[in-house]
């Protein structure tokens, strides 16, 4: 199967906050990367070709969608293979999360004053620390001693907050993603960090062949996946565990609590980045 790709670039006036809302809308056409140029008011969109020439019409239905709101102007091109890296690498800035993680590619230089270094190879997989939700993530992970837990990172991308929790000296660590590709660089990850995380192909349907139950549950994927696994994540996860969430917006709070398997959690910490929501639950 061919692994060329096309780069989708869309500029949008005004670019907040449709850059967010067009991302979301993306995503569901199975678009695999962003990045965005808030200066320019431009963000690029990464999907093989193949795929792209299954949903061509659906992204431009999309685009039509905004036309009262805001003004798209959009083009393509296709990106080989052999360049695709060197693509993301153009693109690709370490990140800083305050003091307590620093997440860098192998081309960026290591700093040595942070509590946590993640080294992450930027391919196409979703979390090298960009995105508002993956930040809120890790700043909540920080909140909690993750010493001796075991922990579930469901749609883990490029495995970067499984990482971190083994840098937090949790106990095992597992990871799940539906993505071939996805779960592939999250093992190359794992060797290259040092950290021991057992990778599964897969969804949240595999959680029902474990016996074992959780301390913690990261989930970092979009609300009507979150609305429709919250039962399996429940029945895995331990009586005073904690379950993070992302992927969602502040306006979907509400959806998401009101799901009938949280309905035994305490809401204990939540934090907000442009319009996008992080919470931290504990089931009772």
């Amino acid at each position: 199967m061919s692994m060329d790709y096309i780069e989708c670039q869309f500029k949008i006036e005004p670019f907040q906050p449709f850059n967010e809302i067009l991302v979301a809308q993306l995503s569901d056409l199975e678009f695999e990367s962003f990045v965005e140029e808030e200066d320019e008011q431009i963000l690029k969109a990464y999907i093989e070709q193949v795929t792209f020439g299954f949903i061509e019409k659906d992204v431009a239905a999309v685009i039509e969608s905004f036309s009262s709101q805001a003004k798209i102007d959009f083009s393509s091109k296709l990106i080989k293979k052999e360049n695709w890296n060197k693509k993301w690498e153009e693109n690709f800035d370490a990140v800083e999360v305050g003091t307590f993680c620093y997440v860098r590619a192998p081309f960026h230089a290591p700093k040595p004053n942070f509590t946590h270094e993640i080294v992450i190879e930027p391919k196409m997989s979703f979390g090298t620390g960009h995105h508002q939700t993956t930040q809120m993530m890790i700043e909540l992970m920080e909140s909690i001693n993750f010493e001796k837990m075991s922990v579930m990172d469901m749609g883990s991308g490029t495995g970067i907050l499984a990482i971190l929790a083994k840098k937090m000296k949790a106990g095992e660590v597992e990871a799940i993603d539906i993505e071939e590709w996805a779960y592939e660089n999250m093992k190359e990850n794992f060797q290259r960090n040092g950290v021991e995380v057992k990778s599964f192909l897969g969804d949240a349907t595999l959680l029902k062949g474990k016996h074992q139950t959780f301390d913690v549950i990261l989930a970092n994927i979009n609300k009507n996946i979150l609305l429709s696994d919250f039962a399996i994540y429940n029945k895995a996860l331990k009586n005073g565990g904690y379950l993070f969430l992302s992927g969602f917006y502040q306006s979907d709070e509400e959806d998401i609590l009101a799901s009938e398997s949280l309905q035994d959690y305490a809401k204990v910490e939540m934090k907000i980045r442009d319009g996008w929501c992080g919470l931290k639950l504990q089931k009772a």
